[in-house]
């Protein structure tokens, strides 16, 4: 298949193109924006394949979409492009609205257009993926069980109302105009290559620097945290075989207190680093953020039921091998704050004060 991957070169993007292009059975093209949270070294790998090529364009503007669809004829969509950050989105959400939202409607109507082009055949063949987020269905209490397909939409942040407004965007389209489209919803992902702005690789970082490791509130809130590979595995297999006109949830069975998390990378620290102080030492709690949902939880049985899947990685030995991988490539992340200026909104490299209130951002 010619697979067109929007959002290719970010954290989980990247995964997936990695994964398709390793397949050895499809060409795939990326659109990316490039913005800061692009990563080309992720999928350096697929670069030279012969199965891989990258355009340059924003899903915001209308032309370039309507040209990459025309240039690609693509058999199948995995829309992945979007603002991800909730930090960000509180920050200023004009950005979420435009890239989740109204991106997302340019990438529906330019898959219409593309679909009227195709014939009978083809168009039996083509679906339009679109990937998406627990934070849609809002937050749990402790002893709620985990979110399902049919749970309720409650977005209580910019991020995650942007994310529920595409999410239903999608349906409509499928609905409305008979466009062949799947949905999935994720928790969070962890794993190599994620920008180091998001709780996991933060707390690395500045557990490497010796900085503040600050948590927001007191760390309680509860996340079931996905590995990035397990999820690019899930998400190919729900835009080639899952049902059309069905969402699908994706978790990882693996349900963490933020702070849990935290004190799981310091004991990894630690055992990189014997000799330096206990990482522990280093955790600062800082005045917990806006509408910071409580706790997510997913309910993973409808895709391990129709389609077999279900995590491989235990939380425990990949977190483990993350921060394996993080110490083993400092310079990549620090090369990546250095040219996105990242490095001084965490609070790396600025005269080691550690003060920084960028909190876990779980």
């Amino acid at each position: 298949m010619k697979i067109l991957v929007t959002g290719g070169l970010g954290f989980i993007g990247s995964s997936v193109v990695r994964q398709l292009v390793q397949s050895g059975d499809h060409e795939v093209v990326v659109l990316d924006a490039m913005t800061y949270a692009a990563l080309p070294e992720a999928v350096e790998s697929c670069v030279g394949t012969g199965r891989y090529r990258l355009e340059v364009g924003d899903i915001r503007d209308v032309e370039r979409v309507r040209a990459v669809f025309e240039s690609v004829k693509p058999d199948l969509v995995m829309h992945l492009a979007a603002e991800s950050h909730v930090d960000r989105s509180i920050d200023g959400p004009g950005d979420f609205i435009q890239t989740n939202i109204v991106g997302t409607f340019n990438m529906l109507q330019a898959a219409r257009a593309h679909l009227e082009t195709l014939d009978a055949e083809a168009r039996s063949r083509f679906r339009f993926h679109h990937i998406s987020t627990d934070e849609v269905f809002g937050s749990l209490s402790l002893d709620a069980p985990g979110f399902t397909e049919t749970t309720r939409y409650d977005p209580r942040s910019p991020y995650s109302a942007s994310k529920a407004a595409s999410d239903h965007l999608v349906r409509a389209w499928g609905e409305t105009y008979g466009l062949p489209v799947v949905l999935s919803n994720c928790s969070n992902n962890y794993g190599p290559w994620q920008y180091p702005e998001k709780l996991i690789p933060l707390m690395i970082a500045k557990g490497r620097d010796r900085l503040k490791l600050p948590v927001y509130g007191k760390g309680a809130n509860v996340r079931d945290w996905l590995h990035v590979e397990d999820h690019a595995e899930a998400l190919i297999l729900i835009a080639q075989r899952g049902q059309l006109g069905e969402s699908y949830n994706v978790g990882g069975g693996a349900e963490r207190t933020n702070l849990d998390v935290v004190h799981a990378i310091c004991a990894s620290l630690d055992e990189r680093f014997p000799e330096a102080p206990p990482h522990r030492e280093l955790i600062s709690f800082v005045t917990d953020r806006p509408g910071h949902d409580f706790r997510y939880a997913i309910d993973y049985s409808r895709i391990e039921r129709e389609l077999g899947w279900r995590p491989k990685r235990t939380f425990t030995q990949g977190l483990a091998d993350t921060v394996n991988w993080y110490l083993d490539n400092e310079a990549w992340w620090r090369g990546v704050l250095d040219r996105s200026g990242g490095g001084q909104r965490v609070g790396l490299g600025t005269a080691g004060n550690g003060k920084s209130a960028e909190g876990a951002t779980a």
